[in-house]
């Protein structure tokens, strides 16, 4: 089947099996390789893109039910000029980050609850990111980086 997808702004067209799953059609159709596949079960949050500017797991969306939909990936959140995004540049800035695995979907999960929610509490951070698993911190940078790109205190 012929799916047409937006992804960052471009329409990307190709001929899919009816399974194919968003996060293989963002990363081998498209070329963009920062959505990472990390469970394949929905456990991980790795793999996080906003579809139509809701923040989803790309491995529990089949490519032909994101057809005529726009997609962002952490490749698509920069302003013009390459400039960071504040979620980006907050993760930077707050050390939010080790390996750097998880990082996409932290990031890509913080906008949404950001757009949803401008100004968090420190719990609803917490609960707000709760699908998206890192195995390298203890999360206390992660929940700092997104005080930060909402404009409120850290925590030190």
């Amino acid at each position: 089947m012929k799916v047409s997808i937006e992804i960052n702004g471009t329409t990307v067209s190709e001929e899919v099996e009816d399974r194919t799953l968003l996060v293989h059609f963002v990363r081998e159709q498209a070329g963009l390789t920062a959505t990472n596949i990390g469970c394949d079960t929905t456990a991980c949050g790795a793999c996080t893109v906003l579809l139509d500017g809701e923040s989803v797991k790309s491995c529990t969306v089949l490519a032909a039910q994101a057809d005529g939909h726009s997609v962002t990936t952490l490749e698509g959140l920069h302003g013009d000029g390459g400039d960071l995004h504040p979620v980006q540049r907050a993760f930077r800035d707050e050390h939010g980050l080790q390996c750097g695995f998880c990082t996409p979907g932290m990031i890509m999960a913080s906008v949404s609850l950001l757009d949803h929610n401008p100004k968090p509490t420190r719990q609803e951070v917490r609960a707000g990111l709760e699908g998206n698993l890192c195995r390298c911190t203890g999360y206390h940078n992660i929940v700092n980086a997104v005080m930060n790109a909402s404009g409120q205190e850290v925590q030190r």
